[in-house]
């Protein structure tokens, strides 16, 4: 009997067998495999009492015999021969050299010698090993909000399962995200796309029960913005200095970088880049104007032009060169009589504002007619007439703009005098006494002094008077002469003398002194009255009896 024969003579004789009580002899299933490797199904049997076990394999369209183990041992069906064997004591059977061909379900029957037959049946699945996972886009380059990105990860493999990195971050479909699965694909739609989207590597992964590989990760690029663009000045002033480093900076975030072009009152700027120098707008032929300047930046990719806002400012040279006049050099010039004009001029820089300064102190404002000071409506001269002893001094001008200042001095001299002659010093002294006599006297340039004695001119030419031991000749009239040779003025102080005799200057008793002395007398005048009293008390008296 061929083998073919006992297989389909014991597959028609099970339909005439009763079967036994139900119970589980294969495990739960599926089992898995991979392509090549060996596989072992196992039963739940132990040791049991049969006399045939039967293994079949169905895949899905017909059912075929892959072994039996009976009395006259293991019978292996032509196509299995050489891949199966099965284990006579527990049923269990071994298949190597998997191929895809074997997916599918096997079933085992284990036929008792009563004729009882228990049936059990699992599933094998042989899984390809996941190889070539690849990942790709629809663009090269994205713009945000415009662009819809569709990313396809492909591998190779069986029963494959997909999943999606942003970064180290699993992707969770969503509104704006889709993941479609299909046949050894998956693909993530991202409609509508942002730069946050994609700011990290995008990666997939291919796994199945056996394995997992990893895509090389994507990165594509977002081209965004420009976003609000902001403009900077480095001095926020409504005038700046001409020549300064003042620049203006324009900035926006923006992928591409965004060219940026310049623009003074909406007219278009000889200038790129996100820095305007100063030196740019000193070019304009309207820069000492006041002026609107803002920038625009632009995106090529995204075909995004955005503007900022306005700044405006002035370009203005600095006052330079400030000088001040006045009366020429050498000019004599006399309190009461002289008159002088003052001016000041600067040689560069429009000028703004003039102060005018005398010894550090702002000058009280001058009228512009009918007084003493008066000064041009611009103020940019003085006129002072006529001259007062109080002119002389130190007169300074300011010249200012929005940008600077500088000063320029002038030392006025006015001559006058002598005036408050004054001699300081002794009225009166003792014989060999020392004396010294002070003239003092207010003038410009300072006066010259001579000294008459008693009317008598002396040899003495300086502000001092000095007698070194006086003696009673010296008493009389001192009289100090105060000379100006400019402004041909005199004026004399008288100051007297007296030398007196030793001791005759002496200072009496203060007041306390004499205080003292009276009542130490009237103390001692008490005492001895006293003393008289008590003494007659004590001495008796004789009787004229």
């Amino acid at each position: 009997m061929t083998t073919t024969t006992i297989i389909v003579g014991l597959l028609l004789g099970l339909s005439g067998w009763r079967c036994a009580e139900a119970r589980d002899i294969l495990p739960p299933g599926p089992v898995d495999a991979s392509v090549g490797k060996n596989v072992t199904l196992r039963t739940l049997l132990v040791d049991p009492e049969y006399t045939f076990i039967i293994w079949n394999f169905n895949d899905g369209r017909e059912q075929s015999h892959v072994a039996t183990v009976g009395p006259a041992g293991l019978k292996v069906n032509s196509p299995y021969l050489g891949r199966v064997s099965v284990d006579a004591r527990s049923g269990a059977l071994q298949l190597s050299a998997l191929t895809t061909a074997d997916n599918g379900d096997f079933s085992v029957s284990v036929v008792s010698a009563e004729g009882d037959t228990e049936t059990a049946e699992i599933r094998l699945r042989v899984l390809e090993p996941v190889s070539g996972v690849t990942l790709s886009a629809n663009l090269a380059e994205a713009v945000e909000h415009n662009s819809t990105v569709v990313l396809t990860c492909a591998a190779k493999g069986s029963f494959l399962n997909f999943t999606w990195l942003n970064g180290t971050t699993s992707v969770v479909p969503g509104p704006r995200l889709a993941i479609v699965e299909g046949e050894g694909t998956s693909q993530l739609t991202i409609t509508g796309v942002l730069r946050t989207d994609l700011m990290r590597p995008i990666s997939c992964s291919a796994a199945n029960k056996l394995e997992t590989e990893k895509s090389a990760p994507l990165s594509l690029p977002v081209h965004y913005g420009p976003d609000e663009v902001t403009i900077t000045a480095s001095d926020p002033s409504a005038f700046v200095r001409a020549g300064s480093d003042f620049n203006l900076t324009c900035a926006t975030r923006s992928s591409p970088p965004a060219a940026v072009t310049w623009y003074q009152n909406q007219t278009l700027m000889d200038a790129t880049g996100s820095v305007l120098p100063l030196r740019a707008v000193q070019q304009r032929p309207l820069w000492q104007q006041m002026s609107q300047y803002t920038c625009r930046a632009a995106n090529s990719k995204t075909q995004r032009v955005v503007a900022s806002r306005a700044v405006s400012f002035a370009v203005m040279e600095p006052v330079s060169g400030v000088q001040m006049s006045g009366p020429a050099e050498g000019a004599v010039l006399l309190a009461g009589n002289s008159s002088a004009n003052l001016s000041c001029r600067a040689a560069a820089g429009p000028v703004s504002s003039r102060t005018w300064l005398k010894d550090g102190r702002p000058l009280a404002a001058p009228t512009a007619g009918g007084a003493r000071v008066t000064a041009a409506p611009d103020g940019s001269w003085l006129s002072l007439a006529p001259l007062h002893k109080d002119d002389n001094g130190r007169f300074e001008c300011r010249l200012a703009n929005p940008v600077s200042a500088e000063k320029a001095a002038y030392q006025m001299v006015v001559n006058f005098g002598p005036e408050a002659v004054s001699v300081s010093g002794e009225t009166a002294v003792e014989v060999r006494d020392a004396v010294t006599l002070s003239c003092s006297a207010a003038s410009v340039p300072p006066a010259n002094f001579t000294w008459k004695f008693n009317g008598t001119l002396t040899d003495v030419k300086t502000s001092t008077y000095a007698i070194a031991q006086a003696v009673y000749k010296n008493t009389g009239a001192y009289m100090c002469q105060a000379h100006n040779a400019v402004t041909g003025k005199s004026a004399a102080y008288t100051h007297n003398l007296s030398v007196k005799e030793e001791g005759a200057l002496d200072e009496g008793l203060s007041d306390g002194a004499i205080a003292g002395i009276i009542i130490g007398i009237l103390a001692a005048l008490g005492l001895a009255i006293g003393m008289v009293v008590y003494c007659r008390q004590k001495v008796p008296v004789e009787s004229p009896y």
